[in-house]
């Protein structure tokens, strides 16, 4: 999970790089969770980078850059629980919202996230999401 939750935040990091180039915040969150699941750091460390990610939101001037800012600090915390890997999942979408105005761009990031996501999870991650694609099954 935190594997993906990372994914998803990666793909709008570019809305917080773009508003401050030269805060690596919210990037180094992203690498800390795939440390963590990948063992190489533990939960404390994954925890400071989250709370560093989300002080970098804090300060983030642009809601596009707040949201992508929050979901790479939702993607490391999913280290001490499961559950941040939906808030980052979550804050990925209002980043795209925020930075695009377009639904549809929402829309299908959100079919990206629920098609990379390992099909068993997909119920306990979206429970509220009711689709061939978290049944598993095609369209």
């Amino acid at each position: 999970m935190a594997v993906w939750a990372a994914d998803c935040a990666e793909r709008v990091i570019k809305y917080f790089e773009q508003s401050a180039p030269t805060d690596k915040r919210p990037r180094q969150a992203i690498e800390a969770s795939r440390a963590w699941a990948h063992g190489e750091i533990g939960v404390a460390q994954a925890r400071k980078a989250s709370v560093a990610a989300h002080a970098a939101a804090r300060e983030a001037k642009e809601e596009s850059a707040r949201a992508a800012a929050r979901s790479a600090g939702h993607a490391v915390a999913t280290a001490h629980m499961f559950e941040h890997a939906r808030h980052a999942a979550d804050y990925a979408l209002k980043a795209i919202s925020n930075a695009t105005e377009n639904a549809n761009k929402a829309n299908t990031e959100r079919e990206w996230q629920v098609q990379h996501l390992s099909a068993h999870l997909r119920p306990i991650t979206f429970p509220d999401i009711k689709s061939p694609l978290i049944e598993g099954n095609s369209k």
